[in-house]
């Protein structure tokens, strides 16, 4: 490290005689992004999610001033919200009073909420209009009379304020180069010649090779030889150069981070994964910022940043009067010093960030009110089902699964729960015949056991030889597919069976899809198959396979406590997990688990039936008072999303009056799956609908390599709540909630409720978050069209083939057209059902949660034992 660039930079740019460590600038910067897996592990994340120590509206103002781009909804959208009724006028007279009363402005007749009233809609008032040079008269007189202009604090790159002055386009060339150098280092075999050196680290990797980049001007190469070596120390020579001083270095790194903040998060998520790659944003930024430094470096020293043009903004200030505020502008110098500063103040505070806030504020509490009056309602208590609970069934939280746990509830004498979809199993599973394994918990957590599926049966290896063939054909397809030379004669080779099948998959794609899996599965011919539950030693670098006796009681123990099952078992339980089945589809992963990084659950609701089912298991747990009937059976299934089905994946030997269950099931299950998708498929867009049977419809959804939107996902999602299920039971939530069962009697400690808030309820709030981003910022924060998406480096997707890497969601998955919108940006709504103590306690243990709600990144309510609601935003 340069020792002499570190000290002199100490002594003249920092307000202290510090050492300086680039890295930690970095570590801090990089709070602005968010880690970006590989696309094939999708799961749901919060962009912001290491900037809640700050307000929602502050990191909303931060992101205006360095990116440019709005977190908040925009006016068409919340204008279109209050034209449909979702938004109550009552409600955003309150939030527009309790902001004026913070002000505490002077002006006469209520001037002040007239203005902000019309301002809120834009509602333009006609008035005379004024030459520009009386307008701008009035401003200068203004200025004479010493109003102060609030200064805001602007944070630009040094290539975007270049562009601002001439038409040369650094950021967009800078950017051009940075989106070929990610795409060729984080390349998972994609590209016909991997970039050399890449082990070496990405920037000695470019370092080395940018010399012989014919897209670089010679002039520029010139300028980037005699790079140091280490990334670290590039870095700080190129900020030294562009004479960023110690107080602006953190803001201009993360202006740098921002600009493509899809690589930028890859580079993180990799730095996170790998040891060996631990410093790797470091070297992304140093790639990035002596790149800059090269193509600035001719316009240097750049002119002083010009101050806030106070003229022209006192200008526009005067004219929102005038369109808001009933004011003609020539009236301006008849009113007093004092009034004139107070109506100037309220302009320039009532800005759009603001008045945003107040109709989204407003909107959220539009709909906290209409989900109070339908589980605040205490008449439904009294319509208890006599009939005994033949069976009862565990779903994970996903807003999915409420329409279909209402149908089947419906049905018949069946009880069901909400939980979180692993089950609380930290593990990695391998299924039979595969040579990888793969978590299946939420990113939140690592896997702590391996699971393994294997057979007994004679037969097996002969399956085993089946599925390798099945492998060995695609690998190689793939392998022929990405090599140079193998890829011009791949056509010739696979080209009659491909053009039958794309034909096939076109025309008849609900028919094609099922034959190919059909004959898929009846040629490899699956043996049954066990799990690998019990101990089994492996080296100290491998994760244990199985668990021991005191793990497989603690983990049943646990998952029974979380779902609130520890009494009256019915004959029956089932585990239900869930996936979803979709053709061609770069996001199918988003819609399985969005917690999981696509993983299905119903794997690990197979091992948590057969945990349950276990004898010794049942022994310890009566001991602790949790006593299981021997004639309940524990199966398991999975609840398919896109065709509303629950196939069984694990039923075992059952009890007479499980048997009875269990067909008493099977009777209802083809109906249930009917009305969820009558239900479920109206909501789609008309225009992609093509068949009167919402059962086959669904299928072909599924089916159809074309659609780009096999289902709706998590779209909509609005709240979670936690508590009893008598609270929701019989009410259509509108698949908009997160439902997890708690009772709060159970819960002594506030343990259970402290588990939910820290797991599930924060997975919910990242997907509510994601979908919140990807539909307010869809350009930023979402995917774009899936129709222009370009599969890119076989770990994510771009818009052509030199954008940023796009990490939300498509515009399909939150949009019914071009203009028509389908999810409502609401921030998650957590409804708690427990006396006003036990949240207080939650606040105390739990400061996290309590900053999420201060700062507006969560709201919450809580219902008490009397049913009183209460809100806590």
């Amino acid at each position: 490290m340069n020792t002499t660039f570190v000290k002199a930079l100490s002594l003249e740019k920092s307000p202290s005689n510090v050492d300086l460590d680039i890295n930690d600038f970095v570590k801090s910067a990089s709070k602005v992004i968010m880690p970006v897996g590989p696309i094939t592990k999708f799961a749901a994340h919060n962009p912001w999610a290491d900037m809640e120590q700050q307000s929602f509206e502050e990191v909303a103002r931060r992101l205006k001033i360095i990116s440019d781009i709005d977190i908040y909804p925009s006016h068409s959208v919340l204008e279109s919200a209050f034209k449909r009724g979702e938004i109550n006028q009552e409600f955003i007279e309150i939030r527009l009073q309790q902001w004026l009363d913070m002000k505490s402005l002077d002006l006469p007749g209520g001037a002040a909420i007239q203005y902000c009233r019309a301002a809120l809609f834009q509602d333009k008032q006609t008035f005379e209009y004024s030459p520009k040079t009386e307008l701008r008269r009035i401003a200068k007189e203004l200025l004479r009379l010493k109003y102060e202009i609030p200064k805001k604090h602007t944070v630009q790159t040094y290539s975007k304020r270049i562009d601002k002055e001439s038409s040369d386009k650094i950021t967009q060339i800078l950017n051009g180069q940075m989106i070929k150098w990610c795409k060729l280092f984080l390349d998972e075999s994609q590209a016909a010649w991997s970039m050399p050196n890449r082990e070496k680290g990405f920037y000695s990797s470019w370092r080395s090779l940018v010399h012989y980049d014919p897209a670089v001007s010679s002039s520029i190469r010139k300028r980037l030889n005699d790079l140091p070596r280490e990334a670290d120390q590039a870095l700080m020579e190129a900020l030294l150069g562009l004479e960023i001083s110690f107080l602006e270095i953190q803001d201009y790194l993360e202006a740098h981070l921002l600009a493509l903040p899809g690589w930028a998060g890859m580079m993180l998520w990799r730095s996170q994964q790998y040891d060996k790659d631990m410093n790797l944003l470091t070297e992304y930024l140093a790639v990035r910022i002596c790149m800059e430094y090269a193509l600035v470096k001719p316009y240097l020293p750049l002119p002083q940043k010009k101050t806030e043009d106070n003229i022209e903004l006192l200008e526009s200030l005067i004219v929102s009067w005038a369109n808001w505020g009933n004011l003609p502008i020539k009236t301006w110098l008849q009113l007093s010093q004092k009034e004139i500063k107070a109506r100037l103040t309220l302009a320039y505070d009532f800005d759009q960030i603001v008045r945003n806030r107040i109709l989204l504020e407003a909107w959220e509490h539009t709909y906290e009110a209409q989900l109070m009056n339908i589980i605040s309602s205490k008449s439904r208590n009294a319509e208890e089902n006599v009939k005994p609970t033949l069976a009862q069934f565990a779903f994970c939280i996903d807003v999915r699964s409420e329409p279909f746990r209402r149908k089947l509830e419906e049905a018949g004498p069946f009880e069901t729960f909400g939980t979180a979809g692993f089950f609380g199993l930290p593990i990695e599973t391998c299924q039979l015949g595969s040579r990888h394994s793969h978590p299946s918990l939420p990113i939140l957590f690592k896997p702590q056991f391996r699971v393994n599926e294997f057979s007994s049966e004679p037969n097996f290896k002969s399956y085993q030889q089946r599925q390798q063939t099945v492998s060995l054909l695609s690998n190689t397809f793939k392998k022929m597919k990405y090599n140079m030379s193998s890829s011009l004669i791949l056509p010739e080779i696979t080209g009659a069976w491909l053009s039958l099948q794309t034909i096939a998959r076109s025309f008849f794609p609900r028919g094609t899809g099922i034959l190919f899996r059909k004959t898929k599965e009846a040629w490899l011919r699956k043996p049954s198959t066990q799990l690998s539950l019990n101990r089994i030693q492996t080296s100290e670098t491998e994760l244990p396979i199985g668990f021991t006796e005191e793990e497989k009681v603690h983990y049943t123990r646990q998952a029974l406590n979380m779902m609130g099952l520890i009494e009256d078992f019915a004959p029956l339980v089932v585990i239900c997990g869930h996936g979803s089945h979709s053709t061609n589809n770069l996001y199918a992963s988003a819609l399985d688990c969005g917690a999981c990084g696509g993983a299905s659950s119903g794997f690990n609701a197979r091992v948590l039936a057969t945990l349950c089912n276990l004898p010794e298991v049942r022994k310890a747990l009566n001991e602790d008072g949790i006593c299981i009937p021997k004639e309940t059976v524990f199966a398991a299934a999975e609840h398919i999303t896109t065709m509303d089905e629950l196939q069984w994946i694990y039923v075992p030997e059952l009890s007479n009056k499980a048997k009875e269950a269990f067909d008493c099931i099977q009777a209802v299950l083809p109906e249930v799956s009917n009305q969820a998708t009558t239900e479920r498929i109206v909501k789609l867009p008309s225009s992609i609908i093509s068949s009167k049977n919402p059962k086959a419809e669904a299928q072909r959804l599924g089916e159809d390599w074309s659609e780009v939107r096999p289902e709706w996902g998590l779209a909509r999602n609005a709240a979670f709540i936690i508590g009893n299920r008598e609270l929701t039971r019989n009410y259509n939530l509108d698949g908009r909630t997160f439902l997890h069962s708690y009772n709060w009697h159970k819960d002594e400690d506030g343990t259970i409720l402290g588990n939910i808030i820290s797991g599930p309820t924060t997975v919910a709030q990242w997907i509510n978050l994601q979908y919140y981003a990807s539909t307010v910022v869809p350009h930023y924060y979402g995917s774009g069209n899936k129709t222009t998406q370009t599969a890119t480096a076989g770990i994510g997707v771009m818009q052509g083939n030199a954008s940023d890497l796009l990490s939300g969601l498509p515009w399909q998955s939150v949009m019914q057209s071009d203009q028509e919108g389908y999810h409502d940006p609401l921030r998650l709504l957590v409804v708690i059902e427990a006396p006003k103590e036990h949240v207080e306690r939650l606040f105390d243990q739990n400061q996290t949660f309590l900053q999420k709600v201060r700062n507006g990144w969560i709201r919450l309510a809580s219902i008490d034992p009397e049913g009183n609601w209460k809100s806590w935003h």
